[in-house]
């Protein structure tokens, strides 16, 4: 009786697994087969912060990479994240959020790149740096939290990853993200770009209604100003954390438009 049992469950596991891999290859997509994404995060951030969309991704068929920047200047950041391009065999859609923006607008010169994707994040022009694209914008009330070191770094407080990074995910996950952030050198503000990328690459940007770092009004302007097809996402400056499937389905559209 035994052994007809393990048996039976045996099967059942089998069975389970072949379901699990016809599924899997029923919701990949051919037509986006050979397509690369690379995923580039943020200040005060690390590269798991793309953790629930790698998964979506990767379940269309995309060959993902998250970067891991130093967050020590824009040309490290935008080392870290050509050598990444570097690896990818065929095109790129690059990604960024926040101030990876400006990191993308100028790695996604990269002749791999086809398409870019701005996400709650700064978009330069040619010459410009994060500090002169927001100097009209007056001082966030977060700004009091912000800690700097004696080398310079920046990190956020606890309260402020929770309150205004990260308010739309559970408590636990914000201070998860408040212990990993990778602290931001304040000097990567002033730092400009070279030529900016999406003056000849196509771009989209994922606008996220309820930040409170990037204002979204501000988020508007950009996506405006770059040319980018604007994707509204109901979410605060981590909409890859809190509305995942909104994030991947405007980067799965830029693979498909580019394919």
């Amino acid at each position: 009786m035994n052994t007809l049992i393990k048996q039976g469950l045996s099967l059942l596991v089998v069975a389970a697994g072949l379901i699990s891999a016809a599924t899997a290859q029923a919701a990949s997509d051919p037509d986006l087969a050979g397509m690369n994404v690379v995923l580039v995060h943020g200040a005060f951030a690390d590269g798991s912060s793309w953790n629930k969309v790698i998964p979506l991704l990767e379940a269309k068929g995309l060959h993902v990479t998250s970067v891991q920047n130093p967050l020590t200047s824009l040309g490290d950041d935008v080392s870290a994240t050509t050598r990444a391009i570097d690896r990818q065999n065929g095109p790129v859609v690059l990604v960024g959020h926040s101030w990876a923006g400006s990191v993308i607008t100028q790695a996604g010169n990269n002749d791999k790149v086809k398409a870019l994707v701005y996400v709650a994040a700064f978009a330069p022009d040619s010459e410009q740096s994060a500090n002169d694209i927001q100097k009209e914008l007056p001082a966030p009330s977060w700004a009091a939290e912000l800690h700097k070191d004696a080398a310079g770094f920046l990190t956020l407080s606890d309260k402020a990853m929770v309150e205004d990074f990260a308010p739309d995910v559970s408590h636990a996950q914000a201070l998860l993200l408040a212990a990993t952030q990778g602290p931001w050198y304040s000097g990567c503000l002033a730092e400009k770009i070279g030529h900016a990328a999406w003056h000849d690459k196509p771009s989209w940007y994922v606008v996220s209604m309820k930040d409170r770092i990037v204002p979204t009004d501000f988020q508007m302007k950009l996506a405006k100003q770059i040319g980018a097809t604007a994707v509204d996402v109901d979410a605060s400056h981590v909409p890859m954390l809190s509305k995942p499937q909104e994030v991947a389905a405007a980067i799965i559209s830029a693979a498909r438009e580019v394919k």
